[in-house]
């Protein structure tokens, strides 16, 4: 067997981590550099970019432990069965790569995940050691985001959070029947035990020592999950039905959501085209607003026909056009669960309006002013200056928010 150089493992294995989609660092807590120095990033092999609830822009240093695995999901492109140049990083080298990328200030943390070799509890076992020593050998401060193996020993696990800042396992697909068709040796019951172990071990932590009534450091971050869609037949209704129950279950920070990408050699039952990336933006606008804005998937789907959602148009303004007995709302005297509801609206501009609405009554440029996106909101709402009036056709203006079609080009 061919010896890899370092750099030709980084390679290979930061290309096979892109199909990874749950890599934001979000939940944990902002670190400062001990010298003071500032962040850099960089678009070097391995480094990707997520944001941070306050908008900074984090580097990670994204990569596979390795992309040889004894299991055959169809959908994986480093499944054991796929032609694909393989390799490996030992734990010191993932440690020793994470360590001079972070001194170079080229990233400011590490997402891993792993195909699994030998079996579950050898490559968890490997992960928690890189972790483990990040934090206690080199006092690396870092965010850590570990993806943990199915089947692992649940005590693995829980050492795992004893060092990473989040912790994630796969759904894999939306609906158990895709999972036992396409991973048949993954367990649907299995990923969810796993789930359910990790929230248990959340709360148990967060309970402060009868001695010392101080909080053990535990996943600071919670954990999340990736859904893969487009690869079976589940509507959007079912992922969104599914995402709803992991939050509500599972205590879950994040679904992420992957558009199936067709591999080479796949299965004939995968499907051979990509399935387009607006229908995953649509997705992370209706998981937001059943997180944020009071809305349930079902609720959301009841202005989709067909149990899709529509493509030209955001979820938000789906609802409000297919609800137009609700508007238009004063935005003077509305609820804070009502105003939520208004397209153009966002939880920060409301704030706004709320705060501001104690001491006067709002006119039309003041929502302009507090940051309302009225080329939205103008149809749905009322002020002192301003009622829709004649903007009450569902159907006139569906036609006027949705994009206006586009002259191909024949060259």
């Amino acid at each position: 067997m061919v010896q890899l150089k370092i750099r030709d493992k980084l390679a290979i294995l930061s290309d096979a981590a892109k199909y990874d989609a749950s890599c934001a660092s979000s939940g944990t807590a902002k670190r400062n550099s001990a010298d003071g120095k500032g962040l850099g990033s960089t678009e070097s092999m391995g480094i990707c970019h997520a944001y941070a609830p306050d908008g900074r822009c984090i580097s990670l240093l994204k990569i596979l432990m390795t992309n040889f695995c004894i299991y055959d999901c169809a959908y994986c492109i480093n499944r054991a069965s796929s032609n694909v140049q393989r390799a490996r990083f030992t734990p010191d080298e993932v440690v020793w790569l994470t360590i001079e990328f972070y001194r170079r200030n080229y990233i400011e943390g590490l997402f891993l995940s792993s195909g699994i070799i030998k079996s579950p509890d050898d490559t968890m076992a490997d992960m928690v050691r890189i972790a483990r020593d990040l934090r206690q050998v080199h006092s690396f401060r870092g965010y850590i985001h570990l993806k943990t193996i199915p089947d692992a020993a649940p005590a693995l696990v829980e050492e795992a959070g004893l060092y990473a800042d989040r912790l994630s396992i796969n759904i894999e697909l939306p609906q158990d029947q895709s999972v036992t068709r396409y991973a048949p040796q993954k367990s649907p019951v299995s990923i969810r035990k796993s789930m359910a172990d990790l929230r248990l071990k959340i709360d148990e932590h967060s309970e402060p020592s009868p001695i010392t009534k101080k909080k053990k450091r535990f996943m600071p971050a919670g954990q999340s999950t990736q859904m893969i869609i487009g690869a079976d037949a589940s509507t959007d209704e079912d992922i969104l039905v599914r995402s709803e129950s992991l939050y509500s279950g599972y205590q879950l920070r994040r679904v992420y959501y992957s558009a199936f990408s067709p591999i080479p050699d796949s299965s004939s039952a995968l499907p051979l085209i990509k399935p387009p990336l607006i229908r995953e933006h649509r997705l992370y606008q209706a998981d937001w607003l059943t997180r944020f804005y009071g809305f349930s998937a079902r609720e959301i789907m009841s202005a989709q026909p067909g149990g899709m959602l529509d493509l030209d148009l955001d979820p938000k303004l789906a609802w409000a056009l297919a609800n137009r007995a609700v508007f238009p709302v004063d935005v003077n005297k509305a609820a804070k669960e009502t105003l939520l509801r208004v397209p153009g609206f966002g939880s920060k501009s409301i704030g706004r309006i709320l705060t501001s609405r104690r001491i006067k009554s709002l006119r039309y440029d003041d929502l302009v002013r507090l940051g309302a996106v009225m080329s939205k909101a103008r149809p749905f709402i009322a002020c002192v200056d301003w009622n829709p009036r004649g903007l009450t056709d569902s159907e006139g203006l569906k036609a006027k928010f949705q994009p206006a079609p586009q002259q191909l080009s024949l060259f």
